[in-house]
């Protein structure tokens, strides 16, 4: 009987991601175009026709359409339903990790900015402010609540603020020194933001791990991109989503990962 509830727990929690990744899917499309999010409901990008309660399913809608559009043929993108799971599963794994607790509902929140933000600069190179502030507010409002909730409020609110504070003043000087490095425009002006965004919700810690990771994600990646040819040096090619990889690691692994640091480097402390 435990065994069944906890698997409706885990199809219910998949269920509700997905639905979450399908309105992601909107704020992706959207917010760059500067439309509504609201108003005009979901449609078929080609024929405008609005999509019916089925066909908003998320991902066996798509598969029930067979990625067509039913009213014009018009192929739906598989990176629809692809996001919509993805979104699922991730939401899946934070339940698993963090339980009933309200650090999984902080994360869930978290991540879901994080992946709207990835992937609107992955298509434009742009990080848009309304949401990279937007998501800090909320993440220093959340830090508050759980400090309230623990009987910290006081330092959670001010660390929350002062981890964005460094995520922005790092990351600028990190852009500073690269272009005058480089020569040209290193980094892109969202990315200081989207640090600061990090560091309000995960802290200090895991900002500085998380930019880390970044780092070697992009310096990884990218150099392998280069070499295969799909990059020409000195070629631009967006941060967003290498600093929302870092920031997922250090989610699931951060504390794992700073603990054998300590450990390591500083066993006297």
């Amino acid at each position: 009987m435990d065994n069944i509830f906890l698997l409706f727990i885990y199809v219910f929690i998949f269920i509700f991601g997905a639905s979450i990744g399908s309105f992601l899917n909107v704020v992706i499309y959207r917010i760059p175009a500067n439309v509504s999010l609201i108003y005009p409901p979901s449609r078929c990008p080609s024929c405008y026709h609005a999509l019916g309660k089925t066909e908003n399913v998320p991902v066996f809608g798509w598969l029930w359409l067979k990625g067509k559009c039913r009213w014009c043929q018009t192929s739906i993108s598989a990176r629809y339903p692809t996001i919509e799971a993805i979104t699922g599963l991730i939401f899946c794994l934070v339940f698993w990790q963090f339980g009933f607790t309200l650090n999984t509902l902080g994360n869930w929140i978290l991540i879901s900015w994080l992946l709207a933000l990835s992937l609107i600069d992955w298509d434009t190179m742009t990080l848009p402010g309304s949401l990279t502030k937007s998501g800090l507010v909320v993440g220093v409002v959340f830090q508050g609540i759980q400090g309230w909730q623990t009987g910290t409020f006081p330092q959670s609110f001010v660390l929350a603020i002062a981890s964005a504070v460094l995520g922005l003043w790092l990351f600028d000087l990190i852009r500073l020194i690269g272009t005058l490095f480089l020569g040209q425009v290193a980094m892109g002006d969202g990315d200081p933001k989207l640090a600061a965004m990090i560091g309000a919700w995960l802290g200090w810690k895991s900002l500085l791990l998380t930019a880390l990771l970044a780092c070697g994600l992009g310096a990884i990646i990218g150099g392998g991109a280069i070499a295969l040819g799909l990059l020409k040096k000195r070629q631009g090619f967006p941060f967003g989503p290498f600093l929302a990889g870092g920031a997922l690691l250090s989610i699931f692994f951060g504390q794992a990962i700073i603990t054998a640091y300590i450990q390591f480097f500083l066993p006297t402390f």
